[in-house]
Protein backbone atom coordinates (compact mmCIF):
# COMPACT_ATOMS: atom_id res chain seq x y z
CA UNK A 1 0.00 0.00 0.00
CA UNK A 2 1.84 3.53 -1.26
CA UNK A 3 0.22 6.89 0.18
CA UNK A 4 -0.33 7.77 -3.42
CA UNK A 5 -0.81 6.68 -7.11
CA UNK A 6 1.99 8.74 -8.37
CA UNK A 7 4.46 6.89 -5.71
CA UNK A 8 2.83 3.90 -6.31
CA UNK A 9 3.51 4.06 -10.07
CA UNK A 10 7.04 5.13 -9.54
CA UNK A 11 7.91 1.71 -7.23
CA UNK A 12 6.22 -0.28 -9.59
CA UNK A 13 8.44 0.91 -12.33
CA UNK A 14 11.29 0.44 -10.61
CA UNK A 15 10.08 -3.12 -9.41
CA UNK A 16 8.82 -4.62 -13.13
CA UNK A 17 12.29 -2.98 -14.10
CA UNK A 18 14.17 -6.09 -11.66
CA UNK A 19 15.66 -8.52 -13.87
CA UNK A 20 13.46 -11.83 -13.91
CA UNK A 21 11.02 -10.50 -11.26
CA UNK A 22 7.85 -11.16 -14.17
CA UNK A 23 8.95 -15.13 -14.26
CA UNK A 24 8.84 -15.18 -9.98
CA UNK A 25 5.89 -13.18 -9.84
CA UNK A 26 2.50 -11.96 -11.20
CA UNK A 27 1.56 -8.24 -10.73
CA UNK A 28 -1.52 -6.56 -10.55
CA UNK A 29 -1.92 -2.99 -9.74
CA UNK A 30 -5.06 -0.88 -8.32
CA UNK A 31 -6.12 1.88 -11.30
CA UNK A 32 -7.64 5.71 -10.19
CA UNK A 33 -11.77 5.13 -11.52
CA UNK A 34 -12.15 1.19 -11.70
CA UNK A 35 -15.22 -0.33 -12.42
CA UNK A 36 -17.02 -2.91 -10.86
CA UNK A 37 -15.81 -5.55 -13.20
CA UNK A 38 -12.11 -3.86 -12.74
CA UNK A 39 -12.59 -4.17 -9.28
CA UNK A 40 -13.79 -8.12 -9.12
CA UNK A 41 -11.16 -8.98 -11.29
CA UNK A 42 -8.52 -7.48 -9.14
CA UNK A 43 -10.14 -9.15 -6.02
CA UNK A 44 -10.33 -12.40 -7.63
CA UNK A 45 -6.10 -13.25 -8.78
CA UNK A 46 -6.17 -13.62 -4.90
CA UNK A 47 -8.42 -16.33 -4.68
CA UNK A 48 -7.61 -20.01 -5.71
CA UNK A 49 -4.27 -21.58 -6.09
CA UNK A 50 -1.27 -19.74 -7.78
CA UNK A 51 2.24 -20.91 -9.39
CA UNK A 52 3.70 -17.68 -8.56
CA UNK A 53 3.73 -15.43 -5.90
CA UNK A 54 1.18 -12.80 -6.19
CA UNK A 55 2.08 -9.38 -6.39
CA UNK A 56 -0.22 -5.98 -5.61
CA UNK A 57 -0.01 -2.38 -5.71
CA UNK A 58 -2.57 -0.38 -3.98
CA UNK A 59 -3.29 2.93 -2.22
CA UNK A 60 -3.68 3.71 0.64
CA UNK A 61 -7.55 4.83 2.06
CA UNK A 62 -8.41 3.32 -1.66
CA UNK A 63 -11.11 0.40 -2.65
CA UNK A 64 -8.74 -1.98 -1.56
CA UNK A 65 -7.81 -1.05 1.93
CA UNK A 66 -10.72 -1.56 3.74
CA UNK A 67 -13.77 -3.82 3.53
CA UNK A 68 -11.90 -6.33 1.47
CA UNK A 69 -11.96 -9.79 2.89
CA UNK A 70 -9.13 -12.18 1.65
CA UNK A 71 -8.75 -14.82 3.76
CA UNK A 72 -6.69 -17.55 4.57
CA UNK A 73 -3.84 -18.05 2.10
CA UNK A 74 -5.25 -15.57 0.12
CA UNK A 75 -3.15 -12.73 1.62
CA UNK A 76 -0.36 -13.14 3.90
CA UNK A 77 1.50 -10.00 3.82
CA UNK A 78 1.38 -6.48 3.15
CA UNK A 79 3.77 -3.86 3.28
CA UNK A 80 2.44 -0.43 4.11
CA UNK A 81 4.42 2.44 2.29
CA UNK A 82 4.29 5.76 4.91
CA UNK A 83 2.27 7.05 7.74
CA UNK A 84 -0.71 7.76 5.59
CA UNK A 85 -0.51 11.65 6.23
CA UNK A 86 -3.22 13.35 4.27
CA UNK A 87 -2.27 16.01 2.01
CA UNK A 88 -1.77 19.16 2.99
CA UNK A 89 -4.79 21.41 2.32
CA UNK A 90 -7.11 24.54 3.81
CA UNK A 91 -9.20 22.00 5.37
CA UNK A 92 -6.80 20.46 7.21
CA UNK A 93 -4.97 23.42 8.38
CA UNK A 94 -8.30 24.64 9.68
CA UNK A 95 -8.45 21.43 11.48
CA UNK A 96 -4.94 21.70 12.96
CA UNK A 97 -5.49 25.27 14.35
CA UNK A 98 -8.70 24.46 15.75
CA UNK A 99 -7.38 21.31 17.95
CA UNK A 100 -4.19 23.27 18.51
CA UNK A 101 -6.15 26.00 20.61
CA UNK A 102 -8.78 23.58 21.83
CA UNK A 103 -6.15 20.50 23.30
CA UNK A 104 -2.90 21.50 21.97
CA UNK A 105 -2.80 18.53 19.63
CA UNK A 106 -3.27 19.82 16.25
CA UNK A 107 -1.07 17.85 14.50
CA UNK A 108 -2.55 14.87 15.63
CA UNK A 109 -5.98 14.97 15.16
CA UNK A 110 -5.86 16.74 11.36
CA UNK A 111 -2.35 14.67 10.71
CA UNK A 112 -1.68 11.37 12.56
CA UNK A 113 -4.93 10.31 13.85
CA UNK A 114 -6.35 10.08 10.22
CA UNK A 115 -2.88 8.62 8.66
CA UNK A 116 -2.49 5.79 10.87
CA UNK A 117 -6.31 5.19 10.42
CA UNK A 118 -5.65 4.42 6.69
CA UNK A 119 -2.00 1.96 7.86
CA UNK A 120 -4.71 0.09 10.19
CA UNK A 121 -7.14 -0.30 7.43
CA UNK A 122 -4.42 -1.72 5.25
CA UNK A 123 -2.89 -3.77 7.83
CA UNK A 124 -5.75 -5.45 8.80
CA UNK A 125 -6.60 -6.77 5.38
CA UNK A 126 -4.14 -9.36 6.32
CA UNK A 127 -5.54 -11.14 9.70
CA UNK A 128 -9.31 -11.49 8.70
CA UNK A 129 -9.79 -14.40 10.91
CA UNK A 130 -8.48 -16.28 13.93
CA UNK A 131 -6.37 -18.93 11.81
CA UNK A 132 -5.07 -16.26 9.86
CA UNK A 133 -1.13 -15.41 9.90
CA UNK A 134 0.89 -12.99 7.80
CA UNK A 135 3.54 -10.51 7.98
CA UNK A 136 3.00 -6.60 8.18
CA UNK A 137 5.57 -4.32 7.00
CA UNK A 138 5.66 -0.62 7.93
CA UNK A 139 8.12 1.28 5.80
CA UNK A 140 9.11 4.73 7.52
CA UNK A 141 11.15 5.67 10.09
CA UNK A 142 8.58 7.70 11.43
CA UNK A 143 6.95 4.13 13.34
CA UNK A 144 9.71 3.94 15.36
CA UNK A 145 8.84 7.50 17.17
CA UNK A 146 6.56 7.17 20.46
CA UNK A 147 3.68 9.23 18.96
CA UNK A 148 3.00 6.44 16.33
CA UNK A 149 4.11 3.37 18.40
CA UNK A 150 1.47 4.42 21.06
CA UNK A 151 -1.36 4.05 18.44
CA UNK A 152 0.09 0.37 17.42
CA UNK A 153 -2.58 -2.22 18.14
CA UNK A 154 -1.41 -4.51 21.19
CA UNK A 155 -1.26 -7.25 18.94
CA UNK A 156 2.11 -5.20 17.62
CA UNK A 157 3.64 -4.46 20.57
CA UNK A 158 5.99 -7.66 19.72
CA UNK A 159 7.08 -6.15 16.88
CA UNK A 160 10.87 -6.35 14.69
CA UNK A 161 12.99 -3.56 13.61
CA UNK A 162 14.59 -4.77 10.01
CA UNK A 163 16.77 -3.25 7.77
CA UNK A 164 17.15 -3.72 3.95
CA UNK A 165 19.85 -6.13 4.92
CA UNK A 166 18.03 -8.19 6.77
CA UNK A 167 14.19 -8.04 5.99
CA UNK A 168 14.21 -11.54 3.52
CA UNK A 169 15.95 -12.97 6.49
CA UNK A 170 13.23 -11.79 9.43
CA UNK A 171 10.37 -12.71 7.13
CA UNK A 172 11.95 -16.32 6.09
CA UNK A 173 12.31 -16.73 10.11
CA UNK A 174 8.61 -15.63 10.65
CA UNK A 175 7.32 -18.13 8.17
CA UNK A 176 9.60 -20.97 9.78
CA UNK A 177 7.89 -20.37 12.57
CA UNK A 178 4.40 -20.01 11.97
Amino acid sequence: FFPSYKMMGQVREKFLAIGGILEEMDCICQESGMGEQEREEFLQAFSGHREKTLVGFCVMGGIFAEGVDLKGESLVGVLIVGTGLPQISNEREILKQFYQQREGLGFEYAFRYPGMNKVLQAAGRVIRTGEDRGIILLLDERFLEEGYQRMFPREWQDYGQVTVGSVRREVERFWEQA
